[in-house]
C-alpha cells in the first residue's frame, strides 16, 4: 500500500497553498469587491470575461464524474495533460535525487518535464512489438523511482499495452505512482483504467479533451487519481489554471457526448479505409495495428516520403529516428477528402518513372505489407 506522505517531497507536505478570492467566497451572487477585477466589463466585443473563473472547476467535475464513473474528488483538470504531468513530477521527485521511468518510444513530455525539473530519467524500451518488457521494468525500479509512465494506447506506435503487464507493475511497484496515459482511449474498444482507481491507490490515469472531443485548442486535460493525490495537485497548481471560456465550452461539449461518439465512429471508419488504401502502395513495408486515431507506417524511404509530402503541403510526423520506429511516419487519420489527397500524393511518388536504361516494373511481385499482432 502506497504511503503518499513518503512519496511526496517533504516541503510539499507542509506547503501552504495560495488562497484565492474564489476560495474564500464560493457563492455566485453578491457585489464582488474582493479580487481587484474590472467592474465595468471586458475590452472585448465577444463577451464579458472580467471575473475570475471557478478555480476548482466544480461544474465540469460534477458532470464529468457521471460520464467517467468516478467521484468528483478523483478528478483534476489541467491546462492540457501537460500540466498534471509536470505537477506530478514536481510533487514527488527531488531534483538530482529521484527518477522517473519511461518506456520508449512514448510521449515526449514525460522526459521533457523531468528534464526541466532536474529529475533523472530511466528508460526501459518497449519490446519490438511495442509491449512492456515487464521483467526489465521490475528489475529497474528502485526506491528512488517515483513515477512510472505507461502510454496506452501508445504514442507513436498506436497500440494499447497489455493489461496484465500494467496490473503486474501496479502490484509490484507499490511505492511508486504508476501513470497510465489514455489520451487515445476513446478509439480503443477496451475499458479505461479509471475503473481500477479504487483497487490501486498508486494508479493515476490521464485523459484529454484534445482528441475525441475535438477541443485541442482549449488545452484541457483530465487527471484521475485518489482523492488524497488530487488534493495535493490542487494544492500546488496555479489558482486559476482553467479559463472561464474553456470551462464554458467544456460544459457545452459534455452535453453533446453523442456528437463525440459519432466523431469516434467516423474516425474509426476512416482509419480502416486509410489502412486498406496504404496497403496498396509498393513503398509501404508495414502498417502497425492501431487503437488510436493515427497509424504508424513504415516506408521504404521514410525521409524522402516525408519531404515529398511536405512539398505537397500534406503534413505528417517523421518518427524514423525514434527507437523501434526506424523508417516510420506517423499519419493522423483525417477526413475522407484529406485521406484521399494523402493517397494521391503518395501514389504520385510511387508512380514509376521511365528510364532509358531500366525497364519499367509492373509491381506485380510486390508484397502487401504484413499485419502484425500485438496480442
Amino acid at each position: 500500500m502506497i504511503a503518499l506522505n513518503q512519496l511526496l517531497r517533504p516541503h510539499i507536505l507542509s506547503l501552504t497553498p495560495y488562497s484565492s478570492a474564489r476560495d474564500e467566497y464560493t457563492g455566485s451572487v453578491g457585489i464582488f469587491l474582493d479580487a481587484n477585477e474590472n467592474p465595468f466589463g471586458s475590452a472585448s466585443g465577444s463577451g464579458n470575461y472580467s471575473r475570475y473563473p471557478d478555480p476548482h472547476q466544480g461544474a465540469i467535475k460534477q458532470r464529468l464524474a457521471g460520464i467517467k464513473g468516478v467521484r468528483p474528488g478523483q478528478i483534476f483538470l489541467g491546462n492540457g495533460s501537460d500540466e498534471p504531468i509536470d505537477l506530478l513530477v514536481r510533487a514527488t521527485c527531488r531534483p538530482g535525487q529521484d527518477s522517473i521511468l519511461i518506456m520508449p518510444p512514448t510521449y515526449g513530455m514525460y522526459e521533457v518535464s523531468a528534464g526541466i525539473n532536474d529529475v533523472n530519467v530511466i528508460k526501459v524500451p518497449l519490446t519490438p512489438d511495442f509491449q512492456v518488457d515487464t521483467d526489465r521494468v521490475l528489475a529497474t525500479i528502485t526506491e528512488n523511482t517515483k513515477l512510472i509512465w505507461l502510454c496506452s494506447p501508445n504514442n507513436p506506435s498506436g497500440n494499447r499495452l497489455q493489461d496484465q503487464a500494467i496490473h503486474t507493475i501496479l502490484e509490484a511497484a507499490d511505492q511508486s505512482l504508476v501513470i497510465v496515459d489514455e489520451a487515445y482511449i476513446d478509439f480503443s474498444d477496451t475499458p479505461s483504467w479509471t475503473t481500477q482507481l479504487d483497487r490501486y491507490p498508486n494508479l493515476v490515469v490521464l485523459q484529454t479533451f484534445s482528441k475525441a472531443w475535438g477541443l485541442a485548442a482549449l488545452r484541457l486535460g483530465m487527471c484521475f487519481a485518489s482523492e488524497e493525490l488530487i488534493h495535493v495537485l490542487n494544492k500546488i497548481k496555479p489558482p486559476y489554471n482553467i479559463s472561464a471560456p474553456t470551462q464554458t465550452l467544456a460544459l457545452e461539449a459534455l452535453d453533446h457526448e453523442t456528437d463525440k461518439n459519432e466523431f469516434v465512429q467516423r474516425i474509426l471508419a476512416e482509419r480502416t479505409w486509410l489502412t486498406n488504401a496504404l496497403q496498396t502502395l509498393p513503398s509501404v513495408r508495414l502498417i502497425h495495428p492501431s487503437d488510436a486515431n493515427f497509424l504508424l507506417v513504415q516506408f521504404d524511404d521514410a525521409p524522402g516520403t516525408f519531404t515529398h509530402l511536405i512539398d505537397q503541403q500534406v503534413i505528417v510526423r517523421d518518427r524514423s529516428k525514434v527507437v523501434l520506429c526506424e523508417g516510420c511516419l506517423r499519419i493522423t487519420v483525417g477526413t475522407r477528402a484529406e485521406n484521399e489527397q494523402l493517397m494521391h500524393v503518395l501514389r504520385h511518388k510511387d508512380a514509376p518513372v521511365a528510364s532509358a536504361d531500366l525497364p519499367l516494373g509492373t509491381g506485380e511481385e510486390a508484397q502487401r505489407p504484413e499485419a502484425v499482432s500485438n496480442a
